[in-house]
């Protein structure tokens, strides 16, 4: 049981790594390149030590990962996955006011939330630790949404609200 469990993790976790892997480039080449690799960088980034942050202390613990010697943290979402959706959330966003911009978060936050906690329940990709719950993955997730949307605007309006092109 326990080594199917494992089985089926790391299937799991290499199915959606390539499939995000292979989204990954139409969700960057397009007008405003610049810009969505900002957004990239901005969430890789963030989402790494806002993660390397929650293992230290003992929040999130991830049994199955690459690089277990080198990184604690799960670089595919780190890097991968969390970055993904993040640029097709910042684009769908691109022009909308602030309340288009907070509803449109819960496409994106709620369906992750859900798989989270079905992975943390299920296999051996994710452990919550010290009271951790999908509420907490919830929270963590809009905010992170919001921050780098934010961070991403800004740049925006110190660009005189133009996007760039380039």
């Amino acid at each position: 049981m326990n080594r199917n469990k494992s089985k089926v993790s790391v299937t799991f976790l290499v199915i959606t790594s390539f499939t995000a892997f292979l989204l990954l480039p139409f969700a960057i080449v397009k007008r405003s390149f610049k810009d969505w690799i900002i957004v990239y960088l901005v969430s890789i980034i963030g989402n790494y030590f806002a993660d390397g942050y929650l293992v230290s202390e003992g929040y999130l613990k991830y049994k199955i990962r690459p690089f277990p010697k080198r990184f604690k943290v799960h670089l595919p979402f780190d890097y991968i996955h969390y970055p993904l959706l993040l640029l097709y959330y910042n684009q769908w966003t691109l022009n909308s006011k602030p309340l288009g911009i907070f509803l449109k978060l819960f496409p994106f936050v709620v369906p992750q939330v859900i798989i989270e906690t079905i992975l943390a329940k299920k296999t051996k990709l994710i452990t919550w630790k010290k009271g951790w719950s999908w509420y907490h993955s919830f929270i963590t997730l809009l905010l992170k949404f919001v921050l780098c949307r934010s961070i991403i605007a800004l740049i925006r309006l110190i660009n005189k609200g133009k996007i760039s092109t380039e």
